[in-house]
């Protein structure tokens, strides 16, 4: 346990920091997820909705630094291609 004043604050927004990023990264992994269950039904109207909110997601966790930005792009280029696989 810190002693200093400002080792006591960083701390406890340490803490908060930590709860914010864990909150958003679980939306994150929501809005995956239903995004590829649309593309495993099949259901082509879903799924290009849910591609949307779900590249904006990661891309706002990539500008935040809670995943890296090269496994955004991975993520974004699966899902672009599955998302063209059924457009096929």
């Amino acid at each position: 346990m810190p002693n200093i004043k400002s080792a006591k604050k960083r701390v406890k927004v340490t803490a908060t920091k930590t709860l914010q990023n864990k909150m958003f990264r679980s939306q994150m992994k929501t809005v995956v997820k239903k995004y590829e269950a649309a593309v495993a039904a099949g259901d082509i109207a879903t799924a290009q909705v849910l591609y949307k909110v779900a590249v904006k997601k990661i891309d706002v966790a990539a500008s935040k630094g809670i995943i890296h930005k090269n496994c955004a792009a991975h993520k974004k280029s699966a899902f672009t291609k599955a998302l063209n696989g059924m457009n096929a």
